[in-house]
């Protein structure tokens, strides 16, 4: 039989907002305060994700009726 040491945990990442260490209540964010300036960033659509902006969906055609 084998005997297996406990794992380490993941080293805390820093914020993503201010770079300050994580805490568990707010993770990935510090505090509070960095979580919401996150959340006002996607409210606000300063975060965008990648696609096609032209490209139409088919329900848009109108087949000439």
């Amino acid at each position: 039989m084998t005997s297996r040491t406990p794992e380490k945990p993941a080293p805390a990442k820093p914020c993503p907002q201010c770079g300050k260490p994580a805490t568990a209540r707010y993770r990935p964010f510090c505090s509070k305060r960095c979580a919401d300036i996150d959340l006002g960033r996607w409210l606000s659509e300063d975060y965008v994700l990648p696609g096609n902006t032209n490209a139409r969906a088919p329900e848009d055609d109108d087949n000439g009726l």
